[in-house]
């Protein structure tokens, strides 16, 4: 069960109780079986259901309650901080890191959840935030590791470590450690083996790992996706290792909701981040409050969305030579499309950016997706073909044909996409002609009118958030052409 169905489920128990015209017992026990239905089919442990319904019927006693008190607000708060409890246990990460001072931050996990992948989305995070850190590979055992953490380490532009030649990890560890510290590097994140299971050899390699480059924090990373397996995984790293804090990945639409909160219940520990797609940005700060609030469609932290906005346009900011809107002819071509598709894939989804916000107006259902899906198509179109004008040469039953069989998709689905074009290259050239300062003007009245005042306050009024806008693109006008 994906997080949004297990949010609708939970949210529509409470609206359901919220509506009933006398809340008694039955009502209330009627919501909390269907919330705990909903955790125990997203496949959080049974313990932890259970304990968050023998606390919620202990703190709504009825017998207890005098008259006049709002019942319906009594027990929402109970669910509300029931599931912020069970997502954080109450403890802050037992280190955090300093800018300017040497820190060593140990990922662990098992093989397959994403933890190389993860180290670099760290380490860029911490980047944007003005640290200098760096990446150690001090993975033996998985042939590719160090080529994996290499590519993401040269994407993300960050320095890092590994070797060939050297098999023993601890060596490849202390090496790398000790040298980024002569380099003054502040964050110094070393990346360990996984493997399949969770085996004896992997533990005592670990212990190795910590003695040798005495990490400040030990980050346990985990996959979403596998439910209440996780409960298991997090207590045998908890007990062979002095797990500070976790991140989970893959909450990216598929993940299990139920595996985030059993390793917390497990290991006491905070959750740092989640991982939500398998780009570097795709990362979020983790806080249990705004987190719940999301889920149950509450709204979220507005310092995040905050971050989130200015972290997007930092990433614009930084893009060495931004695509061109049209081709030399003056025509939108199939290669503009792949570019500026390629340009906000890189930026992040808009509903990342501001979650909460109006994701109907910036980025319909499937709207990433569809991008992809459409890029796959035009990569096995030819120069030729990307470059003609107006998209003229895939006028052509046998070159749909051709593509179709090459990226692996149906002739409807690219002539699907070639639809899409001709439609965004109208749009496209009535958004570049005289007057369309006006129309961007429109768009800028439009959302001012949807954000929050205080979000807008903190943006800097409307003239920055049409600012924001032109940095970002008119997101508006290039998702409508997959509405139509």
């Amino acid at each position: 069960m994906v997080l949004a169905q297990l949010g609708g489920r939970i949210s529509g128990a409470i609206r359901q109780m919220s509506n009933a015209t006398v809340i008694d017992k039955k009502v209330l026990n009627d919501c909390l079986n269907e919330i705990t239905h909903a955790l125990i089919q997203a496949d959080v442990q049974f313990s932890i259901v259970s304990d968050l319904h023998t606390n919620i019927k202990r703190i709504v006693d009825f017998d207890a309650l005098a008259a006049g008190h709002d019942k319906r607000k009594i027990i929402s708060k109970a669910i509300f901080n029931e599931l912020c409890r069970i997502l954080n246990p109450g403890k802050k990460p037992p280190f955090t890191p300093k800018r300017g001072k040497t820190s060593v931050v140990m990922f662990v996990g098992l093989q397959g959840s994403g933890k190389t992948t993860t180290c670099a989305k760290y380490a860029h995070f911490h980047r944007s935030k003005g640290w200098k850190p760096a990446l150690v590979c001090a993975d033996t055992f998985r042939a590719g590791a160090f080529d994996q953490l290499k590519q993401n380490a040269v994407k993300a532009k960050i320095p890092f470590y590994g070797s060939y030649t050297e098999s023993d990890p601890v060596t490849i560890a202390a090496q790398g450690v000790e040298r980024f510290k002569k380099e003054n590097s502040d964050l110094i994140i070393v990346d360990t083996s996984g493997r399949h299971m969770q085996e004896a050899a992997l533990f005592e390699e670990m212990r190795q790992l910590a003695e040798a480059t005495k990490p400040d924090l030990v980050v346990f990373v985990m996959d979403g996706s596998i439910g209440q397996a996780a409960f298991d995984q997090a207590e045998a790293f908890k007990q062979s290792i002095d797990v500070g804090a976790v991140i989970v990945t893959k909450m990216d639409g598929h993940a299990k909701g139920g595996g985030a909160l059993s390793a917390v219940a497990a290991t006491k520990s905070p959750v740092l981040f989640i991982g939500t797609g398998e780009h570097v940005h795709e990362f979020q700060v983790f806080d249990a409050e705004p987190f719940v609030k999301r889920l149950l469609g509450m709204g979220g932290d507005l310092s995040g969305i905050m971050d989130n906005i200015h972290q997007a346009v930092s990433s614009m900011d930084q893009v060495q030579k931004p695509p061109e809107l049209l081709s030399e002819n003056g025509n939108f071509t199939l290669r503009n499309m792949y570019e500026q598709f390629q340009l906000m894939l890189n930026m992040g989804p808009i509903g990342h950016v501001i979650p909460g916000f109006d994701q109907e107006l910036m980025m319909p259902k499937g709207g990433s997706g569809k991008m992809k899906r459409y890029m796959i198509m035009m990569d096995s179109m030819t120069k030729k073909e990307l470059d003609s004008p107006n998209g003229s040469l895939m006028n052509n039953e046998s070159r749909i044909l051709r593509v179709a069989k090459g990226s692996g998709h149906s002739i409807e689905a690219v002539k699907e996409m070639l639809e899409a074009y001709k439609r965004l290259a109208k749009i496209w050239s009535k958004t570049l002609k005289k007057g369309s300062k006006k129309n961007k003007m429109m768009n800028v009245e439009q959302m001012s009118k949807v954000i929050p005042d205080e979000m807008l306050k903190q943006i800097g009024g409307k003239g920055a958030l049409e600012s924001l806008i032109k940095k970002i693109g008119s997101g508006k006008d290039i998702m409508a052409a997959f509405n139509k």
